[in-house]
């Protein structure tokens, strides 16, 4: 019994540590997509596996991939500010997306990914705000809010994909159910 237990542990370490590596290089690929017409903002393809982390395994994994991810992605660019951010926008939409999912259980999981992207920009705008201490940049709010709704389907959109195509195994080893999660 003890084996079994030591061995769907690692399977489960394993697992997050892939989800995180591949969270850790989206994010990394993502830092030299330049984006022209809102400067700083981002696709958002890293937070596909903080999702994933979420749905398979519970938030307190979900907030270990992010908190991993964004810390060793600021690190990797170079840009140590990119820190406070991103983890800080990471951490609160992953419990808001947490909440949402468990407080509104027939809204769509897309529709959920949509609201966390948009917290997710919504609160990196605000950290900066409270940083500079100007509330000018406010009116990039329509802007983010657009482009996190975009991001955010897309982002759904794989996750569910994701859910869908793996196979009925893995979610045994996670000790979730299939329908649970998708």
């Amino acid at each position: 019994m003890e084996k079994n237990r030591t061995r769907s542990a690692g399977r489960k370490i394993a697992a997050l540590g892939i989800l995180t590596g591949l969270g850790l290089a989206a994010f990394l690929l993502e830092s030299l997509i330049p984006m022209p017409f809102l400067p700083g903002a981002k696709l958002g393809f890293a937070n596909i596996f903080s999702l994933l982390a979420l749905l398979l395994y519970g938030l307190p994994e979900a907030l270990a991939v992010v908190l991993v991810r964004t810390f060793l992605g600021s690190l990797f660019a170079g840009n140590l500010s990119m820190l406070l951010y991103s983890m800080t926008a990471g951490v609160l939409s992953t419990v808001i997306t947490r909440v949402l999912l468990f407080a509104l259980p027939r809204v769509s999981f897309l529709a959920v990914s949509v609201a966390g992207a948009i917290v997710h920009n919504m609160v990196q705008l605000f950290v900066y705000c409270g940083l500079t201490g100007t509330m000018l940049l406010l009116a990039y709010a329509p802007y983010l809010c657009l482009m996190g709704a975009g991001a955010g389907a897309v982002v759904g959109l794989v996750v569910i994909w994701t859910m869908k195509a793996l196979p009925a195994r893995f979610f045994a080893e996670s000790g979730k159910k299939k329908e649970e999660t998708a």
